[in-house]
């Protein structure tokens, strides 16, 4: 067992990390103080594989567990998901002291986080994230956030969890494609802080795709270190240091916005992301075509997308003018050096990042 500290002064918590420690939660939830009624949302699948092992953990140190399911799908992480979920916890607390868990992947993690930010204007939450894409990114760093109709995660707060307990015997369950967005993820740190992942991951694929223990324990524990680097030395974004952690996502979001969320999950969306901004960083000649081939095949040895399909072209550009990282009209990409190095650009030309999607269209409508 591994526990990694996000130092942020008053916002500081640890991430814990190892095998089979569910049932240490409750010894964990004591020292935090932070109540004693958890009020856990889940989904269903989570709930039927878990919960009675949740549950007990909790109970077993005198703290009640109420399970409350959403759908598991992008699609709850919506405004009116969240109006629901508040009016439910105003109906539950009554004369206990509550704070939520969320107990799933990341829709879960950034919805359960948005509602704890906003609900008597801040309740503790609590991530124990069950799947590789969660632990590895999107349970740490206290983003939260809903989608609009308009584009992703467009509203949302930062709201630093108290605990993250990553209990790596949950991934067992996964299937193979949460297990290849997951590495999407992992991928993307790779190329912006660490060669030495990079090039494991080239040798080491199988057995991250295997869901064999020790990978899987390598890399949720190397990808916790560098994001808890990154956001202790910017917390909201607000230097600029965080802000790599976008490597691929600017188009990402933008295909998923097109696909209304059903055609690419986040995962397979961030890969395509990162080969788009891998040809926007050799176009720019901040990088070598050779190593954008390199990104393209583990890629693809892995089992992400390389291509789009269903969606038009111009939809994609579309979509990628309401990114948050935007200024009026200028845009913003994080874009690559080399492996382990990144580079912000401003006002990329729109010509080169259409190039840069054609280039990945099988067929390009307009």
């Amino acid at each position: 067992m591994k526990t990694i500290k996000v130092s942020l002064q008053k916002n500081s918590y640890n991430i814990v990390i190892g095998y089979d420690i569910i049932n240490l939660l409750g010894k964990y939830v004591r020292k935090l103080n932070i109540g004693c009624d958890a009020y856990i949302l889940t989904n269903a699948v989570i709930k039927n594989k878990y919960g009675r092992l949740l549950a007990k953990a909790l109970t077993r140190h005198g703290i009640s567990a109420k399970f409350k399911l959403i759908p598991d799908s992008e699609k709850s992480k919506s405004l009116e998901t969240a109006s629901s979920l508040i009016n439910d916890l105003a109906r539950y607390d009554k004369k206990r002291r509550i704070f939520i868990i969320a107990f799933g992947g990341g829709v879960i993690g950034d919805l359960a986080g948005f509602v704890s930010s906003i609900y008597k204007r801040g309740i503790p939450y609590i991530q124990i994230p069950t799947t590789l894409l969660a632990q590895v990114d999107s349970s740490i760093g206290g983003k939260t956030a809903v989608d609009l109709a308009q584009g992703k995660n467009l509203v949302g707060t930062f709201y630093q969890p108290r605990l993250v307990f990553s209990d790596v015997r949950f991934l067992f369950s996964l299937d193979l494609t949460q297990t290849k967005s997951g590495l999407a993820e992992i991928i993307k740190y790779a190329l912006i802080k660490d060669k030495a992942l990079f090039k494991y991951l080239e040798k080491n694929y199988r057995d991250a795709l295997a869901l064999k223990y020790p990978a899987l324990e390598f890399i949720v524990k190397r990808c916790a270190d560098i994001k808890a680097g990154i956001i202790q030395q910017d917390e909201k974004e607000e230097k600029g240091i965080r802000t790599i952690l976008n490597f691929g996502h600017t188009i990402g979001h933008a295909i998923e916005a097109a696909g209304n969320y059903r055609v690419y999950n986040h995962g397979q969306a961030v890969a395509l992301g990162m080969i788009a901004a891998s040809h926007i960083s050799s176009r720019l000649g901040l990088i070598s075509g050779e190593l954008t081939q390199r990104i393209e095949i583990l890629i693809k040895t892995i089992g992400l997308p390389v291509k789009i399909n269903e969606l038009a072209l111009s939809d994609i550009i579309k979509a990628h003018y309401r990114d948050k990282k935007f200024t009026g009209k200028a845009n913003k990409f994080i874009l690559l050096k080399s492996i382990g190095r990144t580079k912000i650009v401003t006002n990329v030309p729109l010509g080169i990042i259409k190039e840069a999607l054609k280039k990945r269209l099988l067929s390009c409508r307009l």
